[in-house]
């Protein structure tokens, strides 16, 4: 068993929604099991109001969220080095990312934007549910894993299942 928890990083181009929701839902459902962190290629510097307020109804503090740049997790600022990146946006995962300190493992667990859905309110905010909620069911079987200790390519392995639900 880890004395230490494990850090994820979920990577977006903007920060400003999608990994978001994904470093809140697994600070609250791992709890110290792991630290959870999202940044941005190219951060839009605010969060997504309609992220923000979905947040707020389900009970989140909201108050330590801030877009941000992936500079920030470089190897003078992790310096036991990031577990787990995670890219929830298809262009994020085709960016050139930095090399990340700890040599994490890493999977596409892409996601439709929110951000991007036209039509009405309601339709804005049922796009921002549903991103909530397929995150959350793939942030659930990543943490149900028993063992992240296992085989680096099995657990590769699993971790692209879990994108695919």
């Amino acid at each position: 068993m880890r004395d230490t928890p494990y850090s994820v990083l979920f990577l977006c181009t903007a920060n400003s929604a999608r990994s978001i929701l994904a470093e809140a839902i697994l600070a609250r459902q791992a709890g110290s099991r792991f630290m959870s962190l999202s940044a941005g290629s190219q951060p839009r510097g605010q969060i997504h109001p309609l992220a923000l307020n979905l947040l707020q109804q389900k009970g989140y503090d909201i108050s330590g969220f801030r877009s941000k740049s992936w500079d920030e997790f470089d190897e003078s600022q992790m310096a036991n080095g990031v577990d787990f990146v995670f890219t929830v946006c298809d262009s994020a995962a085709a960016e050139v990312c930095p090399v990340w300190p700890g040599h994490p493992l890493t999977a596409h667990w892409g996601i439709a934007d929110p951000a991007a859905a036209s039509g009405s309110e309601a339709e804005q905010r049922l796009a921002f549910v549903t991103a909530y909620n397929q995150l959350k069911a793939r942030i659930d079987a990543f943490i149900a894993l028993p063992d992240l200790g296992i085989d680096r390519l099995a657990l590769k392995a699993k971790l692209q299942d879990i994108g695919r639900l």
